[in-house]
């Protein structure tokens, strides 16, 4: 690297991007890599508080933050992402569509531990739209070895950091346990909760059922909306330990798969997940009709990208999962 007065810089051709910070009014790249200084840059480059400029000329063994970037942009870009222009030797990934953002946090922190590199993410199952940044990624020296980035290359072994899985339009129903609601005792706060979280991932609620409180009553309705073909059945009602609520053993009895009864968030401990196939059943607890965010809120979004909702995953959410 070469170091340059300004003054003497007229015609001198920038190694890397000059920021410049107004307070208040803007932060970014007055200068790009690669622009050639004129006369009339001189001042500016003083006010910036720049007394010297650097040109750069690497080896056939270097990469400028750049190049490095573009590799690393490479790593981390699979379906359905789009990148950014490079800005001050950052390139960022962006959402092509609406829906659930995947995380390799294995790949992506053997790559963070390498040294040198930074790949900055959302977290793994976050709900996004087209146009969301959801990573950022770049190169933390000026320049680095080409060998450093291809070592990144080789972790990732043809695995990619990042992907979105696009939200698909399905068909759901609502069923409300509870002697009390279907006699008209109790209002059916779960009616105004629902629709409001499920159409902005694509359902489309196509009934809304009430039945008692004892299991063979639930059980019924299961099996015939499971008859119907629909993705999503949501159940309200009857989710607690006491020994009248009877709706966790009709999910058990009509399902094929139970994966799990209970979560380690709060709210929404007594929060349940089953399959009939490929139909997704989910019990929900009274605290979605009054908490803003629950465990429902966590797992919608896979089911609304009809990703498979896993023990295990329901078992991570317990870092972070008092909400």
């Amino acid at each position: 690297m070469k170091k340059i007065p300004v003054q003497e810089a007229v015609g001198q051709i920038l190694a890397h991007d000059m920021t410049q910070i107004i307070p208040g009014e803007r932060k970014g790249p007055r200068f790009k890599k690669g622009h050639i200084v004129q006369p009339e840059d001189i001042s500016v480059l003083l006010s910036m508080g720049k007394e010297h400029i650097y040109t750069l000329e690497l080896d056939e063994f270097t990469y400028h933050e750049n190049e490095a970037a573009e590799h690393l942009a490479g790593i981390c870009q699979g379906d359905h992402l789009e990148r950014s222009e490079i800005s001050e030797g950052r390139i960022n990934l962006k959402a092509a569509v609406d829906g659930l953002l995947r995380v390799n946090v294995p790949l992506l922190e053997r790559i963070n531990l390498y040294g040198e590199v930074m790949i900055a993410t959302k977290r793994d199952g976050t709900p996004v739209t087209k146009g969301t940044v959801v990573a950022g990624t770049r190169a933390i020296p000026l320049w680095i070895a080409k060998e450093k980035i291809h070592q990144c290359e080789k972790l990732a072994g043809g695995e990619k950091v990042l992907s979105i899985r696009p939200f698909v339009p399905q068909k759901a129903v609502i069923l409300t346990t509870g002697s009390e609601v279907c006699k008209g005792l109790v209002k059916d706060g779960f009616r105004e909760v629902l629709p409001a979280k499920l159409q902005p991932y694509g359902f489309t609620i196509v009934d809304h059922r009430y039945t008692m409180d004892d299991k063979e009553s639930i059980v019924r309705q299961l099996r015939e909306m499971i008859a119907e073909d629909l993705d999503l059945i949501l159940c309200t009602g009857g989710m607690s330990v006491d020994p009248d609520d009877n709706t966790p053993g009709a999910i058990q009895e009509v399902s094929t798969q139970v994966v799990t009864y209970g979560t380690p968030v709060l709210p929404g401990a007594m929060f349940m997940a089953a399959y009939h196939h490929r139909t997704v059943i989910l019990g929900l607890p009274g605290s979605v009709m009054f908490h803003p965010r629950t465990v429902f809120d966590l797992i919608l979004p896979l089911a609304a990208a009809q990703e498979p909702i896993t023990r295990e995953y329901i078992a991570g959410l317990g870092h972070g999962g008092l909400l």
